[in-house]
C-alpha cells in the first residue's frame, strides 16, 4: 500500500477521493457521526479491502452511505415505516436497516450474507460531496482498526490507518462524535440495534413506539460486545476515582483530568466521548486505567452509555 494521502476538503480534493474509490481504493471521509472508511460498495475487491484494512470480523455488516433518499431504493425496499424515518431524520446521523433488493449490485460482502442491508444519507456537506462525486454507494464503517476508539478526526484516522488505506479526505472534527443510531425498520415498527446520534426521544416524538432488540445475533454494525476500546482497562461509574487511574468526569467531578461535560450535557458529552477516550488513553498509557464518571441514561446519554460498556467489555 503506497503512503496514505492527507486530501483536502475541497473540489480538487474530492475529485482526487472519487477517483481513488471509483478504482477501488480507500478513502476516508468526514461524517456528522464520526469518519468512515469508504469504498466502493459494489466492488468485492474494495469491500474487502475494508475488512482487511480495519482487521473487521467478516460477519459484521457495514453500512452502504448515499446522497439522497432517492438512491435507496436502488438497493433496498423503503417500508411505509422506513419512508416515514427518513423524511424526518435524513440526511441525519440515523442508520436504517431495510430489506435488501438482491439485484441492486451491491458485494454481498457488505451484508455479511443477510438478506437486510443498513443505509444511510449522511448530513455532512463534505460526505454529500464525496458521495456526489463518486456517483455510487460507498461502505463505510467508522475508519480505525476493528474495535479501537472511533475517529473523530483526520489525525485520528492517521493514528491508526496510516499505511493501510489510501488517502483521508481532511473535514475537520466531527460534530456529533457517536455513530448513528441504527433502527431496523424492516416492520411496522421500529427496532433499536444501537443507540447513537439521533436520540430516542426524537423518535418517539413521531408517536413510535422504539423496541430493543433481544436476539444475540449480529444484524447490524457496532453490536459486538467488545468495542471501542482503548489501550488501557476501563472502568465505569467511578465516583472516587483510584490512585493512578485517568477520571473522565461528567458534571462536577473536582480533580478529574478530562470531562464529557462539565454542565452536565449529554449532547456534549456524546461530542466529547472519542475526543475524550483518545486523550484518557494517551495519558494513561500501554495497561492503564481509565475511569468514567456516571452518565445518565437519557438522550445521548444512552448512546454515549452505549460505547463505554463496549470499551469496557472484556477483550
Amino acid at each position: 500500500m503506497p503512503e496514505t494521502r492527507l486530501l483536502t476538503a475541497d473540489a480538487p480534493g474530492l475529485t482526487r477521493a472519487a477517483a481513488l474509490l471509483r478504482a477501488g481504493g480507500l478513502v476516508a471521509f468526514p461524517t456528522e457521526t464520526v469518519y468512515g472508511l469508504g469504498g466502493d460498495a459494489t466492488q468485492d475487491h474494495a469491500v474487502a479491502g475494508i475488512f482487511a484494512a480495519k482487521g473487521r470480523p467478516r460477519f459484521n455488516p457495514l453500512i452502504v452511505h448515499v446522497p439522497d433518499v432517492r438512491l435507496v431504493s436502488r438497493y433496498a425496499v423503503l417500508t411505509p415505516l422506513a419512508e416515514q424515518l427518513a423524511a424526518a431524520f435524513w440526511p441525519g446521523p440515523l442508520t436504517l436497516v431495510l430489506p435488501l433488493r438482491l439485484d441492486g449490485g451491491l458485494s454481498p460482502l457488505v451484508t455479511a450474507g443477510l438478506e437486510t442491508v443498513a443505509v444511510r444519507v449522511p448530513a455532512h456537506p463534505v460526505a454529500r460531496a464525496l458521495l456526489e462525486a463518486f456517483g455510487g454507494p460507498l461502505a463505510a464503517p467508522s475508519a480505525n482498526p476493528s474495535g479501537r476508539i472511533s475517529p473523530v478526526t483526520a489525525q485520528h484516522v492517521l493514528e491508526g490507518l496510516s499505511g493501510r488505506i489510501d488517502g483521508v479526505v481532511d473535514g475537520g472534527a466531527c460534530a456529533v462524535g457517536l455513530e448513528s443510531t441504527i433502527l431496523d425498520a424492516t416492520g411496522d415498527a421500529p427496532v433499536l440495534l444501537r443507540a447513537g446520534g439521533l436520540a430516542v426521544e426524537a423518535v418517539e416524538a413521531l408517536g413510535l413506539r422504539v423496541g430493543v432488540a433481544t436476539s444475540g445475533a449480529i444484524t447490524a454494525p457496532g453490536q459486538l460486545a467488545s468495542h471501542y476500546a482503548p489501550r488501557g482497562r476501563v472502568r465505569l461509574g467511578v465516583v472516587s476515582p483510584e490512585a493512578g487511574e485517568v477520571w473522565v468526569g461528567f458534571g462536577p467531578c473536582p480533580g478529574a483530568a478530562l470531562s464529557l461535560s462539565e454542565s452536565g450535557d449529554t449532547t456534549q458529552a456524546a461530542a466529547r466521548l472519542f475526543h475524550a477516550l483518545h486523550e484518557a488513553d494517551a495519558l494513561a498509557g500501554p495497561g492503564g486505567r481509565i475511569g468514567f464518571a456516571p452518565v445518565p441514561e437519557v438522550g445521548l446519554g444512552r448512546a454515549v452509555n452505549d460505547r463505554l460498556r463496549r470499551a469496557a467489555a472484556p477483550r
